[in-house]
C-alpha cells in the first residue's frame, strides 16, 4: 500500500441492489431499527437462490436506447450506478471534471452463448474424445461478436462513452479481490498525488447460468438455504449469489474542498494480498494485511464484512476479527442482505461504511448472532475475504 501523503475522501455514492438503488434510499431501507427482509429468487435456478436485479429504469443513467441494447445486464448495472455515483458528488453535469476523471473498474468476463454450452455439454457425456468435440463445434457455433461481447473492458468503455469519463482508464478481474484492488489503486493514486480524483467500483449479475454453474463445479453454492451468513454456517454454508452495482466518486480532500464538495468520510487506507488457503498462511497473510492500517481495538469501532458463507474461508475470518478485535465488535456480513456480488462486493461494503459514517449511525443486526453496536460509529473497517481467493481490509472514517 502506497503510504498517503494526502486525505481521500469519498464524495459521491451510487448504489444499486435488490432493494433498488441510490445512498439515500439504502440508508432509508438499511439505517432503520431493525434489519429488512432479503430479497431473494428461490424457485428460478433452483436449487439454488439468488439476490435479483430490481425493476429498473436503464434510460434513467442510459439515456440512449442503442448504448442500452449492445449492453448485457452486468454493463448496464456498473454504467447505471455509475451514474449515480457522479450524480452524487454533483459533478455528472461538469465537463471539465467528469474529463479529467480517472476510471478504475472491477469487473468479469460477459455473458455466454447458454444454449451452445447446453448442446455441447449434453454431446460431451456421450463423446469420448472431448477435446476434439470442442475444436469442432466452437468455431461453428459461436458468432465472432461474442468474444468481444465478454471483453472485461467493456464496462469501463460503457462509462467512458455514456458518462464522459476520459481520464485513465483500468479495468481489473479477480472475482471479490478485484473490487478490493480497484478501491486500493484509486486511494494510492489520489494519496501520492497522482490523481485528483477518480470513479471506482464494480458490478455482477448474478443470475446468470454461466456463472451459477462455474461456481458449483467449485462446490461454493448454498442449496436450498438462503440464510443470513453465520445462521448458513451451521448448515455446512455456502454462497447466495447477489446482483449488486456500486460505484463510488474518491478525491483528494483539497481538491474536493476547493468545489465545495460535501464528503460522506475519509478513507485511511487499504491493503490486500492473496496465497494459500490453508488455515496457517490465510492467518499470518491476513495479519500481514492488518498491520499496514492504523487499525486497533482502540481506534476500530464497527466492522462491515464482505464474508460469502463459503465456510472454511468465512470461519477463519470471523476467527481473525475475533483474535485482532474482540468477540463483541459489531460485524454486519452484507452477503447477508445483499448476497455475494463478487466484483462488487468490495464497493458495496465501503458504501455503507460511508453512508454510517456520514449518518453517525450503524447499522441493525442483521441476523440474532450479529452482536448490537455500543455507540456510534467512527472508525469502520471493511473486510473482503473472497470465495476462492484473495483477502482485503479497508479503514473508512468520519471526517
Amino acid at each position: 500500500m502506497t503510504k498517503q501523503n494526502r486525505e481521500v475522501w469519498i464524495t459521491g455514492i451510487g448504489l444499486v441492489s435488490c432493494f433498488g438503488e441510490g445512498a439515500t434510499h439504502h440508508w432509508e431501507i438499511l439505517g432503520g431499527d431493525s434489519a429488512p427482509a432479503p430479497i431473494q429468487e428461490k424457485e428460478l435456478f433452483a436449487p439454488y437462490i439468488v439476490h435479483p436485479l430490481p425493476e429498473m429504469d436503464w434510460s434513467r443513467q442510459i439515456p440512449r436506447r442503442g448504448d442500452q441494447r449492445q449492453m448485457e445486464n452486468w454493463q448496464r448495472l456498473g454504467t447505471y450506478a455509475a451514474g449515480l455515483a457522479l450524480d452524487d458528488a454533483g459533478i455528472k453535469e461538469n465537463e471539465e471534471l467528469v474529463s479529467s476523471m480517472d476510471l478504475v473498474v472491477a469487473a468479469g468476463g460477459g455473458e455466454r452463448d447458454i444454449d451452445s454450452d447446453r448442446q455441447i455439454m449434453a454431446e460431451a457425456k456421450h463423446h469420448d474424445d472431448r477435446d476434439r468435440l470442442l475444436i469442432d463445434r466452437l468455431p461453428n457455433d459461436l458468432r465472432p461478436t461474442l468474444f468481444l461481447a465478454q471483453l472485461s473492458n467493456l464496462l469501463a468503455g460503457n462509462i467512458s462513452i455514456v458518462h464522459k469519463v476520459t481520464g485513465s482508464s483500468r479495468t481489473y478481474m479477480g472475482e471479490e479481490n478485484a473490487g478490493v484492488t480497484v478501491i486500493e489503486n484509486a486511494v494510492a493514486r489520489i494519496a501520492a498525488g497522482q490523481s485528483t480524483h477518480a470513479l471506482v467500483g464494480g458490478a455482477y449479475n448474478a443470475e446468470r447460468l454461466d456463472l451459477l454453474l462455474i461456481q458449483e463445479l467449485g462446490h461454493y453454492l448454498s442449496r436450498n438455504c438462503g440464510d443470513p451468513v453465520i445462521k448458513r454456517l451451521e448448515n455446512g454454508g455456502g454462497m447466495v449469489p447477489g446482483t449488486s452495482g456500486a460505484f463510488l466518486v474518491l478525491e483528494n480532500a483539497e481538491f474536493a474542498k476547493a468545489r465545495g464538495a460535501k464528503p460522506y468520510a475519509k478513507v485511511t487506507g487499504v491493503a490486500s494480498d492473496l496465497g494459500a488457503r490453508d488455515a496457517q498462511s490465510t492467518q499470518t497473510r491476513v495479519k500481514a494485511i492488518f498491520e499496514k492500517l492504523p487499525a486497533s481495538r482502540n481506534t476500530v469501532d464497527s466492522i462491515i464484512s464482505g464474508a460469502s458463507g463459503v465456510k472454511d474461508i468465512t470461519e477463519q475470518e470471523f476467527s481473525f476479527l475475533d483474535k485482532q478485535l474482540g468477540s463483541n465488535m459489531p460485524v454486519r456480513a452484507t452477503n447477508s442482505i445483499f448476497g455475494n456480488s463478487m466484483e462488487g462486493t468490495f464497493p458495496v461494503g465501503m458504501a455503507l461504511a460511508a453512508l454510517a459514517l456520514k449518518n453517525g449511525k450503524f447499522y441493525p443486526p442483521f441476523e440474532d448472532a450479529e452482536k448490537p453496536a455500543r455507540h456510534d460509529p467512527k472508525t469502520i473497517l471493511v473486510t473482503s475475504f473472497g470465495h476462492r481467493h484473495g483477502e482485503g481490509l479497508a479503514l473508512v472514517e468520519k471526517i
